[in-house]
């Protein structure tokens, strides 16, 4: 996963525009999360993925299409931050009828990880 593009602003307004594949925004939360993939066993190692998330997802959840782990996501964002996007870039949200499942839980991962950075 080393072509992952790199946490800064720029990536997460690429993934509230959809300028970023889904698959990559996928990757980049599982990369922050902790979750390694192993490509000579090719298998994912998970060890330094906390407990609580190794224990529900031993292997790394799809946070676009899935809606279970999303939620979880959503939960670990500490309180102080659930407003990150809004507060330190700027974002409007979504217009009503405009935004699926997909861009909700697009940024959803996005606010996550700016959360993240803010952390880290």
């Amino acid at each position: 996963m080393s072509n992952l593009p790199p946490l800064n602003t720029d990536t997460i307004w690429a993934i509230l525009n959809k300028e970023i594949d889904n698959q990559t925004v996928n990757s980049l939360v599982w990369h922050y999360l902790g979750y390694r993939y192993d490509e000579v066993s090719q298998t994912w190692d998970n060890s330094k993925v906390a407990e609580d998330w190794r224990n529900e997802y031993p292997n790394p959840p799809d946070f676009i299409a899935e809606r279970p782990p999303t939620v979880k996501l959503t939960r670990s964002i500490p309180t102080e931050h659930k407003q990150l996007l809004k507060e330190k870039l700027g974002f409007k949200g979504y217009k009503i009828g405009e935004f699926s499942p997909i861009e909700t839980r697009r940024a959803t991962a996005a606010n996550w990880l700016l959360s993240y950075m803010e952390l880290h």
